[in-house]
């Protein structure tokens, strides 16, 4: 049987996953001609569904404090960013771990991707509790 928290670091990794696909499928269809700020609108877009959609599927079997699972999810996503997303994607491109982690947008992603879990996993909580 899956634990918790073993669940709960899947999920995250489904998530950060999905924000990552959303993010360098933004580089194929440039609608503004700064394609780092269309791919970080799309990013700060897509992330909203897919936490929900994390967040949600989560709460359909297990139980959990919201803030354990936002910590977990935001803490798989950064440690991900660290080992795949940074040399993988953005060193290849002229970037770097400094730049990379450096950026605004990234604080308020995980800003946006935590309080989004908090939220919709109270909201979860509240609703099937009897």
């Amino acid at each position: 049987m899956i634990t918790n928290r073993l669940f709960s670091i899947a999920l995250g990794v489904l998530v950060w996953a999905l924000g990552v696909s959303f993010y360098l499928l933004s580089f194929n269809f440039p609608l503004i001609d700064n394609i780092e700020l269309q791919s970080n609108i799309v990013l700060v877009l897509a992330i909203i569904p897919s936490a929900c959609l994390g967040t949600y599927l989560f709460y359909l079997k297990r139980r959990m404090k919201p803030s354990a699972l936002a910590l977990t999810f935001v803490l798989m996503a950064t440690l991900l960013d660290i080992l795949i997303t940074v040399p993988v994607f953005i060193i290849p491109a002229g970037g770097s771990y400094s730049e990379f982690f450096g950026d605004p947008m990234f604080y308020i992603i995980v800003v946006e991707f935590y309080y989004i879990v908090q939220y919709f996993g109270t909201y979860m909580l509240k609703k099937v509790a009897p």
